[in-house]
């Protein structure tokens, strides 16, 4: 640590100064701040940059943009000149992450692992810089760990300090099982520090603990221990659960272009500003010039369009962003009449089958869910093929069929 006290005589630089903004912007919490600005000054006057570890179990076969959102703060400090390291826990993957959970997650098989984590790092390389990024697989130094070694890593940390952790501690009271292998979890995501040798992890905020756990192993090896980044979880589609393939209120990043650009622009007016803030790159003073607009009289329609341009085309490049748009203004500008009915509803989120029936296209809830299965609703000129998409606050404009249209104001 004499390194960090030397630097605490030296008043920040403007480029440390841009890179704590960096850093806290859009953050949960950002621990210990003292210790990361330190790190900076050091960084700086060193010339020697600072390992950022971010690690992503292969649980499932491709990304969405809630995982993104991590993904973007490591761009940003990629982008400082810092070496990001893309972890891929093929190991960890076999024990199960706990985190959030109330039963035991059953452990992928090493075929599952091996299929998913090929994508991965592809799909990470659409957000990172692929030539200033370092790979790495935990299976690397945790194979090796062997019994003894994994014995030796257990004897670091107490049963007691393990049942603090908020999803032990509930599973504990209610009498909910707890595998012995799920306390290992938390211990071999901290070691990947220790062998990574990591200054900075990131994660969502239900990693907390994890993330904490390789500050300890790092201090019971001898290293000078990690701060830690945690982002706030992305609401999905509906503005209410967070993002997630199995609520199906998710956008992939190998989405294809038209369909990515329709979803930006179907979230609400209030949802917008909160990915506005997690998933652009354009600054918050930038950002808070275009709300004022909004509030000024500016049609939010406007700001959501270019939030669905930047998103579309990080992924799908400049031509796939142009194409998606005029799709979509092609399609809304075909069907939609000049003058249609507009109403105030209440009750947001509300399921898709509820908003057709009280805003009076549909007689009724079933009559309502047959119409999507068939492809006959759209929320702003996207079609809706989920039955139990639930639409939050704001502004969509609804139709059934050719004919039938409603502007609706839900609150």
């Amino acid at each position: 640590m004499s390194d960090l006290v030397t630097a605490v005589s030296t008043p920040p630089s403007d480029r440390v100064l841009e890179a704590m903004a960096v850093s806290r912007r859009g953050v949960e919490e950002l621990l210990p701040e003292a210790e990361w600005l330190l790190k900076l000054q050091r960084s700086e006057s060193s010339g020697t940059p600072l390992r950022i570890k971010l690690g992503l179990d292969p649980t499932a076969p491709d990304l969405h943009l809630g995982h993104t959102v991590v993904l973007n703060k490591m761009r940003q400090l990629q982008d400082l000149g810092h070496q990001v390291i893309f972890l891929v826990g093929d190991f960890t993957s076999m024990i199960g992450d706990p985190s959030g959970r109330n039963t035991t997650r059953p452990p992928l098989t090493r075929e599952q692992i091996e299929a998913n984590a090929q994508t991965y790092y592809a799909q990470a390389s659409l957000v990172l810089d692929p030539a200033r990024t370092e790979i790495r697989y935990n299976s690397e130094w945790s194979d090796p760990l062997g019994a003894r070694g994994m014995i030796q890593l257990a004897a670091k940390y107490t049963v007691a300090r393990m049942m603090e952790r908020d999803d032990f501690h509930k599973r504990f009271k209610d009498g909910t099982p707890i595998s012995v292998h799920e306390f290992l979890y938390p211990l071999m995501q901290g070691y990947d520090s220790v062998a990574l040798k990591s200054d900075l992890e990131l994660g969502g905020t239900d990693q907390k603990f994890n993330l904490l756990m390789g500050r300890h192993l790092q201090q019971e090896h001898g290293q000078e221990p990690q701060c830690i980044l945690t982002m706030p979880l992305l609401e999905g589609l509906d503005g209410v659960d967070k993002m997630s393939k199995s609520k199906n209120n998710y956008i992939g990043i190998t989405e294809a272009a038209p369909s990515m650009f329709a979803k930006v622009l179907s979230i609400s007016d209030r949802l917008m500003w909160r990915w506005f803030t997690l998933l652009s790159f354009r600054s918050e003073a930038a950002i808070a010039t275009l709300k004022a607009e909004i509030a000024a009289g500016r049609n939010p329609k406007e700001a959501k369009v270019m939030l669905a341009r930047e998103i579309t085309e990080r992924f799908h490049g400049r031509s796939g962003a142009d194409a998606a748009e005029e799709d979509f203004a092609r399609r809304s500008a075909g069907g939609v009449p000049d003058q249609i009915p507009e109403m105030a509803l209440t009750g947001a989120p509300l399921g898709i089958g509820a908003l057709l029936k009280q805003a009076g296209l549909v007689a009724s809830g079933s009559e309502a869910l047959r119409l999507v299965e068939q492809g006959g609703v759209r929320l702003d000129g996207a079609v809706v093929s989920d039955k139990g998409l639930k639409v939050g606050a704001g502004t969509v404009v609804v139709q059934v069929g050719k004919r039938k249209f409603a502007r609706v104001t839900l609150s």
